[in-house]
């Protein structure tokens, strides 16, 4: 947290002049008028009734989880620090400026009028279908005691703030001025990534403008004493905000739990809660998520699976599709060429000898031209996924802290050592030697020795290797984020690495195949080496799976609801990829067998290996769709029809998203 907040924040200015417009101690303002106008956008403000200014008379050491709440302390960096708000270089007077601050939200008191996300979205400009903060609920219990708990969520300006470490493009800071997490639109390229590591839904992908924006703490009301716009707007007295830990006025409680909030140990949060009203045991979301919240003898809410659905089971292959379609390609097409590579170089460096003929055959560079083509189509359509392609390079900003800022480091690295691997094999091939002595009518070796060649090209294929290793370990974490239980979970590991092996050697053993077929050469070595592959790889992932829905069976969190809508929602489409995975193992241990033992051969064995092919790239698509469309996030509750997936779902059915007014977001990317 120190190293992260040093870095994070701004450089403090040379010069900075202190503007004192109001001190929230004396509710008053305590300097000339024209000093405060020379406060570009530092209104002076004094219709603002007292209950909008910050009244914090004392200060805790450290919170909770221990964290200090004097981050100056902390960080030691300069007290008087200029923000930055508009490019402003002044500086306010709070005397608390440099302590970390919080929401406080009364539960009992939030009478669900929507006046703070109004508030919110008017000072910050929002279009309809953005809303840095939200409204929701959970309901339950039955006639005449039926109870609804409404829950005001926005950023909570975390200790450990997960969107900070995950954005590769270092859009984000952890200010040491109110603790506050600050993002800017300006540096996100759009991929969304903050998005999915958010516990709480708080950074807000705008899919028109191409890019995230966020709660911003209201930070130039704080510089002037007054707390942020949604708190000032609550009716019900429902929100409150100050350093953190210090409980309001006529308030008892500081929990940092309530039903339907997410587990607080994955970021801290910076927000506490009341709720003193006796709940029922059993509390349901109106949303289509199907979740409820069961109470535990403590006290607490554990979430668990609301069979909302029944347990009918339906195709629905129209809502295999989704915004990260490009991403589905992308990772197969990736851990296929990858493994195509490993295959082909590490078994002629392990001298094997089929794989030794096909590299020292004319077929190897173009196989490998293919693998980097398609790697480079891969990418391309991830950098088409971005909201702003055109910024792909920002991916690159936060290899400190990101696991996809070191994905696209491996991939990187991994597609420019294949290409230089190809560029010096290339006068080891015959067929570019040919063209290359037909157009400039030398031979190719009077530029590089053959042997001085084929060194450089092993040293780039060991370094590609290497860089294969990184970007499939980064690729795999990716995607292991604790907002998304139904992903942190092994089988991640086994698929990716699964994928690799299946793919990689379809697509590497194909090429090989008939290479020595054409070539006159036997090749049952191959067909055993390349389906024993294959073989390990479906084996591989189809352990995971077993492994992820023993697990995700027996859970008591979000993954648990993700698995009941595989099994229901898409229980078809399920079942469907598990019986051809398991037709596939079988039928690729059968052939890799009957390859071994000469039961299998010519055509027949072709004819076995293309229906395999065919079946696995199948499979492959269909889980990998699965893997995106079916995850629950850690989300805070909706409404019936705000941030409700289920209304947006009918709303585009029937075309009621096309009123801008109705608040769906934009289904663009």
């Amino acid at each position: 947290m120190n190293d992260q907040l040093k870095e994070s924040t701004l450089e403090p200015a040379n010069t900075v002049d202190v503007v004192e417009v109001f001190d929230p101690r004396e509710m008053k303002p305590v300097v000339k008028p024209e000093v405060a106008a020379s406060a570009s956008h530092w209104e002076l403000r004094t219709q603002e009734q007292p209950y909008a200014f910050l009244s914090d008379k004392k200060v805790d050491d450290a919170n909770r989880y221990g964290q200090k709440i004097d981050l100056v302390d902390l960080t030691g960096l300069p007290a008087n620090r200029s923000m930055y708000i508009n490019e402003n270089p002044d500086v306010g007077v709070n005397p608390n400026r440099n302590k970390q601050h919080g929401f406080f939200f009364t539960a009992d008191n939030c009478i669900g009028c929507h006046a703070c996300e109004a508030a919110c979205s008017e000072k910050n400009e929002n279009p309809a279908h953005l809303a840095f903060r939200s409204v929701g609920y959970v309901e339950g219990g039955s006639y005449p005691d039926y109870k609804r708990m409404n829950i005001s969520m926005a950023c909570n300006h975390c200790d450990n703030p997960v969107c900070l470490k995950g954005c590769p493009t270092r859009a984000y800071t952890k200010h040491a001025e109110y603790g506050a997490v600050l993002q800017d639109p300006e540096t996100c390229f759009g991929c969304g990534y903050c998005t999915w590591v958010c516990p709480y839904n708080a950074p807000q992908l705008d899919p028109i403008k191409g890019q995230v924006s966020k709660c911003n703490m209201c930070v130039d009301r704080l510089e002037v004493g007054l707390k942020p716009s949604c708190v000032s707007a609550c009716v019900g007295n429902a929100l409150d905000f100050g350093v953190i830990e210090n409980v309001p006025e006529n308030r008892e409680q500081a929990k940092v739990s309530i039903p339907g909030f997410p587990t607080p140990e994955i970021t801290h949060p910076n927000i506490r809660f009341q709720q003193t009203r006796t709940m029922p045991d059993e509390m349901k979301r109106t949303d289509s998520m199907p979740l409820k919240y069961h109470k535990e003898d403590d006290g607490t809410y554990t979430p668990m699976v609301d069979q909302k659905k029944g347990k009918e089971k339906f195709w629905s292959f129209e809502r295999l599709s989704s915004r990260e379609n490009p991403l589905v390609l992308f990772t197969l097409a990736m851990q296929a060429v990858m493994g195509a590579f490993a295959l082909t170089f590490l078994g002629d460096q392990f001298n094997i000898e089929v794989l030794s003929q096909f590299k020292a055959s004319s077929l190897y560079v173009p196989l490998l031209i293919a693998c980097l083509v398609v790697g480079a189509a891969g990418n391309f359509m991830s950098a088409m996924h971005l909201g702003k392609p055109h910024r792909f390079y920002r991916g690159f900003n936060n290899l400190r802290h990101s696991p996809m800022s070191r994905e696209i480091l491996g991939v990187a690295g991994f597609m420019s050592t294949l290409g230089l691997h190809i560029l010096f094999s290339l006068p080891t091939n015959s067929i570019f030697q040919s063209l290359y002595s037909a157009v400039i009518g030398s031979d190719v070796s009077n530029l590089i020795s053959l042997e001085t060649s084929a060194s450089i090209a092993t040293v780039f294929g060991y370094l590609c290797i290497t860089f294969t290793l990184f970007a499939l370990y980064y690729m795999t974490r990716c995607y292991r984020i604790e907002a998304r239980p139904f992903w942190n979970h092994y089988q991640v590991s086994t698929s990716f690495v699964g994928n690799l092996m299946s793919l990689g050697s379809l697509l590497g053993g194909g090429v090989l195949v008939a290479t020595l077929m054409f070539s006159g050469l036997e090749y049952q070595a191959a067909l055993v080496i390349c389906g024993s592959l294959v073989t390990l790889g479906i084996a591989l992932e189809g352990l995971g799976l077993i492994g992820h829905h023993r697990d995700m069976s027996k859970a008591s969190h979000e993954g648990a609801a993700s698995h009941y809508i595989q099994c229901t929602t898409f229980g078809k489409t399920y079942i469907l990829r598990n019986t051809l995975l398991s037709i596939n193992l079988l039928a690729a241990l059968s052939l890799t067998a009957g390859a071994y033992t000469g039961a299998f051969d010519g055509v027949l064995a072709l004819v076995g290996w293309g229906v395999v092919g065919i079946t696995l790239i199948m499979t492959s698509l269909i889980g990998r769709a699965l893997f995106y469309v079916l995850v629950v996030p850690t989300t805070m509750p909706g409404a019936f029809f705000w941030k409700n997936k289920g209304f947006e779902e009918h709303a585009r059915d029937i075309g009621l998203a096309n009123m801008p007014q109705v608040g769906v977001v934009p289904d663009l990317h």
